[in-house]
This record gives C-alpha cells, structure tokens and sequence, in this order.
C-alpha cells in the first residue's frame, strides 16, 4: 500500500524544474562561441583598466623592438640575407613614397611615421591571428559571475585603439605641416578672411579633419572585428580545414587594412606641406 501510494504520489504531482548547476552553466558557455564587442578588461593599475586588446598591442610592441634592435647590432657594409630583404622591402616603401610626395628627401623625411604605422597595425593584425589569441584565457569574477575573459585580443578589434592610432596619425598628419610650411601658413588653410566662400570652405576643412579619424578608426576596426568574428563561427561550425581559406583571407585582410591606412597618412602628410595655392 505504501509503495502503491508513493507512485501515485508521483504521477499525480509534476515535479518541479530543476535549477542549472554551476558546472552545467559552464560548459553550456563554454560549448558556444563568445563574441565580445568591447576589449575585456584584465586587471586595473589604480583606475587605469588594462584590457587584453592593450596586452597584445603590447606584445606587439615588444616584437617590433627586438627586431629592430637585432636588426641594428648585424648592420654590415656587406649585407646578409636578412638584410638584403630589409633594404629591399625599405627601398620599396620609399619608391611608393616617392610617388606620392614626388621628393626622395621628402620620403625618407616622413618614412619614420608612415612606416611605423604599416608595420605597428600589420604586425598587430597577424599577432591576432596566432593559435591562442581568444582561447588562452583566465575566469575573471565579474558582478558576481564568473566568465572566460581571453588573455589577447587584436588591437585593431578594439575601436579604443584604432581611434588612438586614428588620433596620432591625423595629430602627425597636421604637425608635419606646421614643420613644413609654418603654423600661419598651415592654419590659415583652415581660417581665411579672404571672401566668405574661402571661410566657409575652410571651416568644413577643419572639420573634416575630425571625419579622418572617424573615417580611420571605424574602417580599420570594422574590417579586423568582422574577420574576428567570421574566423570564430567558421570554426564553431566547422573546426577543421574549411577555416584555413579564411585565415588566409584575414592574413591578406590584416596587410591590405595597415597598408591603406598608412597611405592615407601619406597622402594627408603630401597635402599637409603644400602651401595654399593662390
């Protein structure tokens, strides 16, 4: 009778849904792609958040560094192989240069800015791309929850960063040609009273400075942040072999972004040192 109760007990009352353990809240996180719009941070330094996008610009920061330093201690009369390929690859740059600026001088003049733009943001797309970059990570306790935070991050996903970069690059852009022609001079492209279309063309001037970095910042983080995100669905739906295409996309993405971004400052910085036309 006991038994006979106890089963009837349990047909006639729906038992009650049970609440997700930790451990299966995990592994359903886990099992399915996390896409981060934002950088994540890592640590704090006072109120200064480190993110991992910082980490990885950081890294690639470190790489570019001891290439150059190594590079500077085997300088020789009688180059190497490693060599040769620098001076070839230098001496590319400024022919590219030299056809926008039309001047050698010129070209090895601002070839310190342009160059360290190219190689900082292609250099910090390819690092991005490395086994590692989004699966290395720490379980950080945010707001009472732990979540996966990776360690590295691409910089240029990050439109903290590009905006930086977009800053410096339309900051040096406008630099080079107060050196070049004059603070007057180079200002007054922006504010004349010679007639009011002149003033009112020149203030749309000024302000399409502002639209550069705007222009700069959301390209370059819409191409990097798009490619991200397409290399984590291919390879959630398909882990093996059909993402290598796609990397090889990213991979060519990752040069052609850094180049055309440093184009673009090259031609800015070609406008820049030429005095208004009268």
């Amino acid at each position: 009778m006991e038994k006979h109760l106890a089963v009837t007990g349990e047909v006639g009352h729906e038992e009650e849904p049970r609440g997700k353990t930790l451990h299966e809240e995990v592994h359903e996180e886990s099992s399915s792609p996390m896409i981060s719009l934002k950088a994540e941070p890592l640590f704090s330094i006072g109120s200064f958040s480190v993110t991992n996008s910082i980490v990885l610009a950081f890294v690639t920061l470190l790489v570019l560094c001891s290439i150059g330093l190594a590079f500077k201690k085997k300088v020789s009369l009688i180059p190497k192989l490693f060599q040769s390929l620098v001076e070839v690859a230098v001496e590319g740059f400024l022919k590219i240069m030299d056809s926008v600026l039309g001047d050698r001088n010129k070209s090895e003049k601002y070839l310190p800015l342009v160059a360290t733009i190219f190689f900082f943001i292609m250099v910090s797309n390819w690092l991005g791309l490395l086994p590692g970059v989004g699966s290395i990570g720490v379980n950080i306790i945010h707001e009472g929850h732990e979540t996966f935070t990776p360690v590295f991050r691409a910089p240029a996903a990050d439109l903290n960063f590009t905006i930086a970069i977009a800053i410096l690059a339309v900051f040096g852009v406008n630099l080079s040609g107060v050196f070049a022609i004059g603070f007057f001079k180079h200002f007054k492209k922006f504010f004349t009273l010679k007639n009011p279309i002149y003033t009112f063309v020149g203030i749309l001037e000024f302000f399409s400075e502002f639209a550069k970095i705007v222009s700069f910042s959301f390209r370059l983080f819409g191409n990097i942040f798009a490619g991200e995100v397409l290399l984590i669905i291919v390879g959630f739906l398909v882990p093996y072999v059909v993402p290598l295409p796609f990397l090889m996309l990213e991979i060519f993405v990752g040069f052609i972004q850094a180049f055309i971004f440093a184009m673009l400052t090259l031609v800015f910085i070609a406008g820049a040192i030429v005095e208004e036309a009268h």
